[in-house]
């Protein structure tokens, strides 16, 4: 039987994951998330927290651009 969950992100999907023979793999949903495309990760909360940082990592470099002179 295969599990999956969905994986979100400050109310957006990140993708999802599905369990397999070696973790959960993940499946993008949303460009913003393709980076985390096909990686395997050891725990569901594994893959959320990758999904958290290249939401917080993209968020900071918006930031820095706004304030770019």
């Amino acid at each position: 039987m295969t599990k999956a969950y969905i994986i979100e992100v400050h109310d957006r999907t990140a993708g999802i994951i599905a369990r397999d023979a070696h973790g959960f793999r993940f499946f993008s949903s949303e460009r913003l998330f393709d980076s985390l495309e096909g990686r395997q990760f050891r725990s569901a909360r594994d893959a959320e927290r990758a999904a958290r940082a290249v939401f917080s990592e993209r968020r900071h470099l918006l930031n820095q651009s706004h304030f770019a002179i």
